[in-house]
């Protein structure tokens, strides 16, 4: 790490600090001693999503995120719990390749509700497998309820 100041290649790392997959460290350059800040991200592979169309578009992080949070809203799920959850699930995602179907990714993402928050389980159990009758709702909680 060459110091902003000085240019020279040797510095120390004073502090650091990991935030949802960003390194954040605070140097000090052992030649002038002046002190500046580093971020480090990790980069991804471009991750495709095979729609049930045939289609392929990119993985859209904030996407997903906004649809867990639309079936989580009014429920006592923190965001924290969210965040947790899918990045669990991005990360299973990321594993299996650099192209994955979008039932897989509902799939993942209504196991992980399941275990979170009944209701927001539900809630976005309706939207993914597209329910149209009341008797897809009764079945689904006849379902959660005997297990």
């Amino acid at each position: 790490m060459l110091c902003p100041y000085c240019l020279h290649s040797e510095t120390k790392v004073i502090d650091k600090r990991d935030i949802e997959g960003l390194s954040k460290r605070r140097r000090e350059c052992l030649k002038c001693a002046k002190r500046f800040n580093t971020q480090e991200i990790v980069n991804r592979v471009d991750l495709r999503v095979i729609k049930k169309d045939g289609r392929r578009e990119s993985f859209d992080y904030e996407k997903l995120k906004k649809g867990v949070m639309k079936a989580c809203e009014k429920r006592p799920v923190s965001s924290e719990k969210i965040n947790k959850m899918l990045a669990k699930v991005e990360d299973r995602l990321r594993k299996k390749g650099k192209e994955i179907k979008s039932t897989a990714i509902g799939d993942m993402l209504v196991s992980e509700l399941k275990k979170i928050d009944k209701v927001s389980y539900i809630r976005f159990a309706s939207v993914y497998r597209d329910f149209t009758e009341l008797d897809d709702f009764k079945k689904e909680i006849k379902e959660l309820i005997t297990k």
